[in-house]
């Protein structure tokens, strides 16, 4: 009997998990990987834990030779070419490889821990620190819990598509193809939303966590007016059809006239009005102000009102231009003055592998550790992202302790340390490695 479609595909994830997943197939760098703990200066590793995922050899190598500003500016652009071991690691999983509608044939969970998996990787080993930086803060801004429904199996080809492609590019086109992305209408329930039955849900997220804020100037009447212009915008699942795609149906979109925070949407519009929409929300000032407070809270853990205005009117000025309006926060004094943040979990993992020159498949184990400290990537379940404040995350110290004597002493298969034991372990534990 000849294997199905299903049968090899069950078959290549069984092969990724055990090459993957089970701690058999470490990343390896192609220099010597030597202890790193201590050769940034303070300033280096603060810098470096702003802008990206903590200091390593390399990228305290790269900063010394291009100065601050040289570095910054690479940063920015986000194109430095990714390391051979890192894309083949990544070009074994199968989320990375395979569209949605062949992902579901897959254990909704196996596909989870490879989304997982694959962000551990990026994060630790890419020489893109800012763009990995970015698409962290991305993930949460436009959060979707990948453990409701479907979500899972679209969410994998869309956090490449759509967050790390435009991490560091124009926030309304990232704005308008979340708004296409079938994990996110899963996520929101907007494929509920329908002529006669409209469903708020997206609309109301949708300004109040993704474009304008709760203090953004929009009322009750305008949610739902937003609501009946996403009415048609649905998933795909139609027999032989390209099932999971998004898909407009105009038998159940409302195609009447609507009014959006004062502006006009004609009648007869059909898609076209969910998108009107997104534009209009794109180039509100309310949109550029709550952007530009977001990342000052993300990268300087206070909302500097000087740097907002900055931002906000670079927002304006370049139409949402994300590397743009990053600049002059990043190139001023306030990213090493500003008050010290608590790492997340994640944050912490990466850093503390990368400054100790350590290596990880991103397997289970890792990520387990990550579950203990309250943070399994794409399982936050509200769609306001994982908090940024530090009082989320102060009763998580002793998971992170533990993570720390595991890695230090050989302890978490799949993530080593060239040189470990209690030295290291006590590194991890002191506030240089806690805060950034």
């Amino acid at each position: 009997m000849n294997p199905t479609r299903r049968d090899c595909l069950k078959i290549g994830l069984v092969a990724g998990v055990g090459a993957g997943l089970s701690g058999c197939a470490v990343v390896s760098r192609q220099v010597s990987r030597s202890e790193t703990i201590g050769v940034a200066t303070a300033d280096e590793a603060r810098l470096l834990n702003r802008v990206g995922f903590g200091h390593s050899a390399e990228s305290v190598a790269a900063l010394r030779k291009q100065g601050s500003d040289g570095y910054i500016a690479e940063q920015l652009l986000g194109v430095a070419n990714e390391p051979l071991d890192l894309l083949l690691q990544l070009n074994r999983l199968d989320v990375l490889q395979l569209e949605p509608s062949d992902l579901q044939d897959l254990p909704s969970g196996a596909v989870l821990g490879q989304l997982q998996q694959a962000a551990i990787l990026y994060a630790v080993y890419s020489p893109n620190q800012l763009r990995e930086r970015m698409v962290d803060f991305w993930t949460n801004h436009f959060n979707i819990y990948g453990r409701k429904g479907n979500v899972v199996f679209a969410k994998g080809p869309e956090e490449g598509r759509i967050i790390r492609k435009h991490a560091l590019g124009s926030f309304p086109e990232m704005l308008n193809a979340m708004a296409h992305s079938p994990a996110m209408l899963e996520y929101l329930d907007n494929q509920k939303n329908r002529k006669g039955v409209a469903n708020e849900n997206y609309a109301r997220e949708l300004m109040e966590l993704h474009t304008l804020g709760i203090h953004g100037g929009y009322t009750q009447r305008d949610v739902q007016e937003v609501a009946r212009c996403f009415t048609g915008w649905t998933i795909e699942d139609r027999f032989l059809h390209a099932r999971g795609q998004f898909r407009f149906d105009p038998e159940r979109h409302d195609d009447g006239e609507k009014t959006v925070l004062g502006m006009r949407i004609p009648a007869g519009g059909g898609q076209a009005d969910g998108e009107k929409v997104l534009q209009i929300l794109a180039e509100h000032p309310a949109t550029a102000r709550f952007v530009a407070t977001k990342l000052s809270g993300y990268f300087l853990g206070e909302t500097s009102s000087l740097c907002v205005d900055k931002m906000a009117a670079r927002y304006a000025s370049t139409n949402g231009a994300i590397g743009q309006i990053l600049a002059p926060m990043l190139l001023s004094d306030d990213l090493l003055k500003s008050p010290l943040v608590l790492k997340r979990p994640f944050d912490y993992v990466v850093s503390a592998i990368r400054g100790t020159g350590g290596d990880t498949d991103g397997g289970a184990p890792v990520r387990r550790h990550l579950e203990k400290m309250g943070e399994p990537l794409y399982e936050w379940p509200m769609p306001d992202g994982y908090p940024d404040k530090t009082s989320a995350w102060t009763s998580s110290l002793l998971p992170r302790w533990n993570f720390a004597f595991g890695f230090a002493n050989g302890n978490i298969q799949g993530t080593t340390v060239p040189s470990g034991g209690d030295k290291v372990a006590l590194a991890l534990c002191a506030p240089e490695f806690q805060w950034r």
